[in-house]
């Protein structure tokens, strides 16, 4: 019985483990492979092995950075109705000891790939400064922590630059931060309707209607340049105009009409739509980009 415990609790612990890194999360650092459909690299193994090794370390630092977060908040996810079941520190489901433990390990793991990439470690050396930042001081700051949160998506479409070691245009990381923006205020503004001030201090600072705007002005800007980014170096893409701008409508729908969206993850995963488009859009970039054999 001591034994059948023992294993029950291991078990337990790897469960809480698995759900402190999130790996449902890991859909974000889809970014890092826009760079290999858009330099039409991706049926050279070799690219494609260094954007999934980026990816993946990608994901590695993401977790990481929800680790920090989840133990700079225990005591207040303790105290919140929802966080102090659902925040495996919180809930008690995973030790702070063991979470520590898991940090250092993947650190260590992102600091032993320096030695096939540092250029890809040094990207993701920025964003996990830049998380330590947002996480100890920057999330409490209204419209910056919005940025912040952006930036990272932008960061990761660099790290798969960087991987490939190709240039990236211009018009795609504007494109890349307005979208994000666009996410991170949607994110916000149903964190917002749904759980008021309770989720996030700095929500204190927002209402509805101003991040409608910030959204609003997001989607206008991130079909505007991806149309600059597509009519200007990928003119032959230009009929995918219509998926982006497809994408966010539906999107917009969703949290409008079904009061979702307080995670993108979610809706990019459960809506069918939204999914379609989502492999519409890459199958036809790719059928396009094709490189003629």
């Amino acid at each position: 019985m001591h034994n059948i415990a023992v294993k029950k609790s291991i078990l337990e612990e790897i469960r809480g483990l698995t759900k402190l890194i999130r790996p449902k999360q890991w859909v974000k650092n889809s970014f890092v492979f826009a760079p290999l459909i858009f330099s039409g690299l991706f049926l050279n193994w070799h690219a494609v092995e260094s954007t999934i090794f980026a990816a993946l370390l990608f994901c590695l630092a993401a977790s990481a950075v929800y680790i920090v977060n989840d133990l700079k908040d225990i005591d207040k996810d303790r105290a919140h109705p929802e966080k102090c079941h659902k925040r495996p520190l919180a809930s008690g489901a995973v030790s702070p000891k063991s979470a520590i433990a898991l940090l250092i390990v993947i650190y260590c793991s992102l600091a032993f790939a320096w030695i096939y990439h540092p250029k890809l470690i040094y990207v993701i050396t920025t964003y996990l400064i830049l998380n330590w930042a947002y996480t100890f001081k920057l999330k409490h700051e209204p419209v910056i922590e919005i940025f912040i949160v952006a930036f990272g998506f932008v960061l990761r479409v660099y790290a798969g630059a960087v991987a490939l070691e190709i240039p990236v245009s211009n018009w795609m990381f504007v494109t890349t931060l307005s979208i994000s923006l666009y996410l991170a205020s949607i994110k916000r503004r149903q964190e917002l309707i749904n759980s008021g001030t309770q989720s996030r201090g700095v929500l204190e600072h927002y209402s509805v209607s101003l991040i409608d705007r910030f959204a609003e002005m997001s989607a206008v800007t991130a079909i505007v340049f991806y149309s600059l980014y597509v009519m200007d170096v990928q003119p032959q893409l230009v009929m995918t105009i219509p998926f982006v701008m497809f994408g966010l409508y539906r999107y917009w729908f969703i949290v409008e009409t079904l009061e979702e969206g307080e995670s993108p993850t979610d809706v990019i995963i459960q809506d069918w739509q939204i999914l379609g488009t989502v492999f519409a859009w890459v199958a036809y970039c790719i059928w396009v980009l094709l490189p003629t054999m």
